[in-house]
């Protein structure tokens, strides 16, 4: 008995010892199974201001050339009909009436507007004399036609394209001439003094056609009225696009092969949104036309982006939702990102679950890798506070295991972005047509990233890129 005894304690201790040793490996894999929450001190936003920012101009080029055949067809609608009358008789025996007998032909002649005017004309000559105090004066009616050829010089001045035409000869087709008694009575003598009032009066029509034909004012003030509203190029992204355009300059205007070429240049700021701008009312009065005698040959665009925190905060959500990152047995899930300015440095809040529930804070600076063309964090590192916390609580996750793994999701392409910008753009340079007659092509090279800037609200991307543009009118209507 006193052997089996003994045997039973032996037994009971070892028992024992195997239980404690199996609570004791349970209660270590619970405590490294189960997750823990971590309460951390979240980094207050730097107190927000009005969204302020440097800001690059941009400079497009637009070439411009007019064909002479489509002036003529702007001239031709503009004067019609009668265009010239003398309605006295008494002051030079005259009386006239000069119709546009057909359309106005508009052509080159050695650098010069010549422009070909047939006539229909209606006179009423007087003719006679008094005699012993008596008027012994006879009317007769006649119809004649003929051709007034003018030259002018083409010139852009305030807004519009001008001629200074000026009569170089009337040709009729036969000679001005009554009958009387039989016989034929030339009366040029009385026509010829009256067409010097009448030349006057042609130029003066001539130029205000043309000038009323191509005056750019309206057409541009209208044009940039439209484009200066923001316009959402993205729905998805709630992403929109504005120009504010400043001034304009315009070269002279050259004549060659019956084509008016000139060169507008627009100054202005363009600059996209994350969410849609503030609404900015347009002043016509405050652009302002300026000639100068050259520019350059490209056009150079540095197009802002502005991407608030808020906004960028939904669109990193996005892409970290349910995304997993483990190391070993332990793994979180991002559930929420944030994102804000802190010191001149981007906080990034990841709310997450699984082996750690709660949020942690880090922040970098971020910067542009031309070579592989994405946007990443530089010196992407928890906030103080929160290292400390995880060096506590979470060791495993403070050691950077996991931070190098989010990092690399932080770190994003936009190659896609610059390309479909790029495309957008180009789909108004390749045979682009706004308005029946008129055409635009051109050409847009890479776009590059240019800076980033951080104010308190949001991140400011400065993207820039050059490009040739040419736009002709041709069939104008």
């Amino acid at each position: 008995m006193y052997l089996n005894s003994a045997y039973f304690c032996r037994n009971f201790e070892t028992m024992k010892i195997r239980l404690l040793l199996i609570l004791l490996v349970a209660i270590i894999v619970a405590s490294c199974s189960s997750s823990k929450k971590i309460q951390t001190l979240k980094p207050e936003a730097d107190l927000a201001a009005p969204i302020l920012y440097d800001k690059e101009l941009s400079y497009l080029n637009i070439p411009i050339s007019i064909k002479l055949k489509d002036l003529a067809f702007q001239t031709n609608s503009i004067l019609t009909g009668l265009i010239y009358e003398d309605g006295i008789l008494e002051d030079d025996n005259l009386m006239m009436k000069v119709w546009k007998q057909a359309p106005i032909e508009i052509t080159d002649s050695k650098g010069k507007i010549k422009v070909v005017l047939p006539l229909k004309v209606w006179a009423k000559v007087r003719y006679g004399s008094t005699v012993f105090g008596m008027d012994l004066y006879d009317t007769r009616e006649l119809n004649f036609n003929g051709v007034v050829t003018l030259l002018g010089e083409a010139k852009f001045t305030n807004w519009q394209l001008s001629a200074k035409s000026t009569v170089q000869s009337v040709v009729w087709k036969e000679s001005p001439s009554v009958t009387i008694a039989g016989r034929s009575v030339p009366i040029t003598y009385l026509i010829n003094p009256a067409m010097s009032y009448f030349k006057t009066t042609m130029e003066q029509k001539i130029d205000a056609a043309i000038a009323k034909s191509l005056n750019f004012q309206d057409y541009v003030l209208d044009a940039l009225e439209k484009v200066s509203a923001p316009v959402n190029v993205h729905e998805g992204y709630d992403t929109w696009f504005k120009i504010k355009p400043l001034g304009l300059n315009a070269t002279e205007a050259i004549l060659n092969k019956d084509v008016v070429s000139m060169n507008l240049e627009m100054a202005c700021f363009m600059e996209s949104f994350i969410g849609k701008p503030a609404y900015e009312t347009f002043n016509k009065e405050a652009i302002q036309l300026r000639l100068v005698d050259k520019m350059k040959d490209k056009f150079s665009a540095s197009l802002i982006v502005v991407s608030p925190y808020l906004k960028a905060s939904e669109v990193m959500t996005k892409n970290f939702q349910n995304k997993e990152f483990s190391s070993g047995s332990k793994k979180v899930t991002i559930q929420k990102v944030d994102l804000w300015h802190k010191n001149g440095k981007v906080v990034i809040a990841l709310t997450m679950n699984g082996s750690l529930n709660g949020t942690v804070y880090l922040s970098g600076i971020p910067k542009y890798n031309n070579v592989d063309e994405l946007i990443y964090f530089d010196n992407l590192n928890y906030v103080l506070e929160t290292k400390s916390k995880l060096m506590k609580t979470a060791n495993w996750l403070a050691q950077g295991i996991i931070l190098k793994k989010i990092q690399a999701y932080t770190s994003y392409s936009i190659k896609p972005e610059l390309e479909m910008a790029k495309n957008q753009m180009s789909q108004y340079l390749n045979n682009y047509s706004p308005a029946k007659g008129i055409l635009i092509n051109g050409k847009v090279d890479p776009i590059v990233i240019k800076n980033i800037q951080l104010t308190d609200q949001a991140m400011v991307v400065t993207i820039g890129t050059t490009g040739n543009l040419d736009l002709k009118i041709n069939g104008l209507q």
